[in-house]
């Protein structure tokens, strides 16, 4: 099989929750040399994409993504267990910055975040993850104890979103928005909502919120 080809079935065995198919491509991927890293940007991240959009079209239910969250968490550890020692040192010499992620306040869904938040741990920042369904004000005081650089928030449906802007708000009422760079992301996000709310910018793939990050922490220091 070709790097494209595997990466096809790594996709398409976790978006049809199929846990022993989706190990076995992991398998056969790290089996080849390709990097893990490649792997699980290419390989993974358009998958939350893909189960955002059956999820918001009413193609698959909340268990479906809940399963498919499950067989993910399991390949990315499969991957990630490739990386050299040597490799999660330096990546760990060379931390970028520190970023606080989560899903917000009345949204459980974080196969999109948890894929984020892989990719910005192996991309040189250093992340605390506090899972999903997470109350503003804890958000914002962990990016507080940490001295984070970036809030990361992730919304799955629309129903939820406006959690995004409750923390914005929380920050300026705090006198603290200034000191973070927020980002937003998930199924129900698009570029006028980042406007209404006044975040620091948004991405539509895992891939892309690495760029962005990068980008957010350069202008930070500048």
């Amino acid at each position: 099989m070709t790097e494209r080809e595997l990466f096809d079935k790594l996709l398409n065995s976790i978006v049809e929750c199929d846990e022993e198919g989706a190990k076995k491509a992991a398998t056969e991927i790290l089996k080849v040399g390709i990097d893990p890293l490649k792997a699980i940007e290419h390989g993974l991240s358009p998958t939350a994409k893909i189960l955002g959009d059956r999820f918001e079209r009413g193609e698959i239910f909340l268990t479906n993504l809940m399963l498919a969250a499950d067989v993910m968490k399991a390949v990315t550890s499969i991957l990630m267990s490739s990386v050299t020692e040597r490799r999660k040192k330096e990546l760990e010499a060379r931390k970028i910055g520190t970023v606080v992620i989560a899903t917000v306040s009345g949204d459980i869904h974080d196969i999109g975040k948890n894929l984020v938040s892989t990719l910005l741990s192996v991309s040189g920042f250093t992340v605390y993850d506090l899972g999903k369904d997470v109350d503003s004000m804890r958000i914002i005081e962990k990016a507080m104890e940490v001295k984070a650089d970036i809030i990361a928030l992730s919304a799955l449906m629309s129903t939820t979103r406006p959690a995004q802007k409750e923390v914005v708000n929380l920050l300026k009422s705090l006198g603290k928005r200034e000191d973070f760079m927020v980002m937003v992301g998930g199924g129900s996000v698009d570029e006028l909502w980042v406007e209404e709310i006044a975040a620091d910018g948004w991405t539509q793939t895992s891939g892309e919120a690495v760029r962005l990050a990068q980008e957010l922490v350069a202008r930070r220091k500048r």
